[in-house]
């Protein structure tokens, strides 16, 4: 009996399943994301929910023929790594990650991609259509994009491609993104940044509104939790699909998909006040095919899915490596 294991390495939540050879999944684990002190500490969390999501499955480490791992970038491909990621505290500056998963399984088919290119391979495997010229959007505590086009991902010579999210979509740069360049989309879209971003327009409109803008805790939730009933949250709401259709935009002049798969933490809780307004602003500003924009079908489970995937297929996503 072979085992795959595959891992989902987010800003938010570290993520792991097992499955067998039939691609069954047979174990899972889930934690929070450590912010800190180090990197070394988000890698002993990665390894301890791969350990226990074998342990759920019956399955010993050393039984585990590959692995698929789907992180936040940057990715340092040759050494296996993050490298100074965005979206967590800037005392994690590099987070080893093929070099303690191969040591765990003790095998060298261990495979990283960016979690994006993780998402796309996810849909591309598991969804019912999977043409081969797709992306995968997430708009989570960051936003990126896996792209697949002529059927190959695009992951770049160092696993860097589809970070779509630091597209500069505001060239006056009012904002800063994580990453510490302005303009970027996700300093104005991101579940990180939308609190941001709701504090900047509230500061240069100085309007009533009843979201706690002051209040420690302020977040994303509270944005869209007022939507419809603030006027001033429905007007941060309106501001937020007019840069999330820009850079949607972006991405298929730039890729020309048949279909965007959306996910990620603000899409998956908002849907309707995320991917309606983008469809709705598509005809005015793309002047090539609009792509059908759906919500992927795997839900939470879309990268760990893909890393899976990618598991089974020697890094590829590819069925016919079965």
């Amino acid at each position: 009996m072979a085992y795959y294991v595959g891992v989902d390495l987010g800003a938010t939540n570290v993520r792991a399943v097992v499955a067998d050879d039939d691609g069954t999944v047979i174990g899972r684990s889930d934690r929070g994301t450590p912010r800190g002190p180090t990197g070394i500490t988000v890698t002993e969390a990665v390894l301890r929910v791969a350990r226990e999501a074998c342990a759920e499955g019956g399955v010993e480490p050393e039984q585990v023929n590959a692995a698929g791992i789907g992180a936040i970038g940057p990715l340092d491909l040759a050494e296996g790594t993050v490298e100074n990621p965005a979206n967590l505290p800037d005392t994690i500056d590099r987070i080893p990650l093929t070099g303690p998963l191969s040591v765990l399984f003790d095998t060298d088919r261990v495979y990283l991609h960016n979690d994006t290119n993780a998402g796309v391979i996810g849909e591309r495997f598991y969804s019912d259509r999977n043409p081969d010229d797709m992306v995968y959007l997430t708009i989570s505590s960051g936003i990126g994009a896996g792209v697949c086009v002529d059927g190959n991902v695009l992951s770049g010579w160092d696993g860097n491609a589809g970070e779509v999210g630091h597209m500069t979509v505001d060239p006056q740069g009012l904002l800063t993104c994580g990453c510490g360049h302005d303009g970027h989309w996700e300093a104005y879209c991101s579940g990180n940044n939308i609190p941001r971003y709701a504090q900047f327009l509230y500061e240069e409109d100085d309007v009533e509104t009843t979201l706690p803008i002051e209040a420690p805790e302020f977040s994303a939730v509270d944005v869209f939790a007022h939507d419809g009933e603030d006027e001033f949250a429905t007007h941060v709401v309106e501001q937020l699909a007019h840069w999330n259709a820009m850079g949607v935009a972006n991405i298929v002049h730039a890729y020309a998909p048949l279909i965007i798969y959306v996910g990620g933490a603000v899409a998956l809780n908002n849907p309707e006040r995320t991917l309606d307004p983008i469809r709705e602003r598509m005809d005015e500003m793309v002047m090539s095919n609009v792509p059908e924009i759906q919500l992927t079908t795997l839900g939470d489970d879309v990268v760990v899915k893909g890393a899976l995937a990618s598991a089974m297929t020697d890094g590829t996503g590819d069925r016919t490596r079965l």
